[in-house]
Formats: C-alpha cells, sequence, structure tokens
C-alpha cells in the first residue's frame, strides 16, 4: 500500500472529525462538509471546508485555498493585512466550485510566530520597520509556517493535485515538496488600502509574492 494511502487512512480513523457546517456568505445560506484534523502535536489543528462535485464534476481538479489563521484580520476585520479579504475572496470561489476546498490553519497565526509575537511585531512596526525587520528585531523568523499537515489533509480528502488560490511561492514549493502536485496557481490579489499598502509591498519586494 503506497504510503499516502496509509497515511490518509489513519488521518481517517484517529486524527479527523467530520460533520455539515452552514456558514453565511454574502446574506446567503450555504452548506459545506467540514473536517477537523488533530497534527502531531495538541498545537497544530487544521479545519477543512470542502465543497464536493459530484456527476461529472466529481473528477475536477479541485481549486483550493490553505488560509493561515488571522485573529485580527479574519475575525475583527484588521486593515494592516489582507487576510479577511484574501478570505473572503477565498470562499465566494470555493462556494460555486466543484471541489472547491479551504483548508484553514489556525497554527500559523503571525505567518507561525502566534498572537503574542505578532503584536509585539507590530509595535514595532508603529515604529517604522517593516513586517520582515520587525519579526527580526524581536527574534522570531520571519516565516515560520509549514504545511505538512496541510498536505495531510489533502491527501486524506483524495487530492494528490490541486489549482492553488496563492500569491506565496513559497507555500507553492512546500506543498510540492510534501507530493502535493500544483497544476496551477490562481493568484488571490485585493485591493491594497491606505493601512496595508506598506504590507503589501514588503511581502512583494522582500518575500517574492506575486502581487
Amino acid at each position: 500500500m503506497p504510503a499516502s494511502i496509509a497515511q490518509a487512512r489513519k488521518l481517517d480513523t484517529e486524527r479527523c472529525a467530520r460533520t455539515m457546517l452552514p456558514i453565511e456568505l454574502d446574506g446567503a445560506e450555504i452548506v459545506l462538509e467540514a473536517r477537523a484534523y488533530q497534527g502531531k502535536d495538541e498545537h497544530t489543528q487544521a479545519m477543512a471546508l470542502i465543497n464536493r462535485g459530484t456527476g461529472k464534476d466529481a473528477d475536477d481538479i479541485p481549486l483550493v485555498r490553505v488560509h493561515s489563521g488571522c485573529v485580527t484580520g479574519d475575525i475583527f476585520h484588521s486593515l494592516r493585512c489582507d487576510c479577511h479579504a484574501q478570505l473572503e475572496c477565498a470562499l465566494r470561489r470555493i462556494a460555486v466550485t466543484p471541489n472547491g476546498v479551504l483548508i484553514y490553519l489556525p497554527f500559523h497565526e503571525g505567518r507561525g510566530i502566534g498572537l503574542f509575537r505578532k503584536i509585539q511585531a507590530y509595535a514595532l512596526q508603529d515604529q517604522g520597520l517593516d513586517t520582515v525587520d520587525a519579526n527580526l528585531e524581536i527574534g522570531a523568523p520571519v516565516d515560520a509556517r509549514e504545511y505538512e499537515l496541510a498536505a495531510e489533509v489533502l491527501r486524506d480528502l483524495g487530492f494528490s493535485k490541486i489549482r492553488l488560490m496563492t500569491n506565496n511561492p513559497a507555500k507553492v514549493e512546500a506543498l510540492e515538496e510534501a507530493d502535493i502536485e500544483i497544476v496551477d496557481r490562481i493568484p488571490l490579489v485585493t485591493r491594497p488600502s491606505s493601512h496595508n499598502a506598506r504590507y503589501l509591498n514588503t511581502k512583494r519586494r522582500r518575500m517574492a509574492h506575486e502581487l
């Protein structure tokens, strides 16, 4: 049995819970399949929302967004980043796409450094540092995220080839290294504001995001 199949079965029986989840999107109610996953430690978890394809659409290559959790953006709609705007845009596409999948990674908060250190870095950004230098100043990595759990989720769903919504080449590279084939990268570009223009420019200039 291939290792990926064995791993998927292990996830399904030991580290995966599932239900149906009704959500509100743009004033309409939609119902998505929801799966929660436990990673290798108690702090590493993921959630997948799936719009399953049926009939001739069941074999469509899935459209996937792997979204890093952001309390300030996703919950409180902070204007300092583009996380909430990207999340909404991705959900709209997934809701109308057979085999649309959103994988939400809450442990990716602050590019993997956590909420407390993210706010520490924000304070340094208020003093003039960009997001890269602020992280380095507090002794944090520029980007501490890893994507092995996201790859395990995709394998559990039976998806080894995907179309990925991202502007981040490092995310593409990480998933490909985890044996997920990216057949297409789909940009997820949002409109900048006066609050996040520098943040977006830093992602483009210093982190090679394709914005």
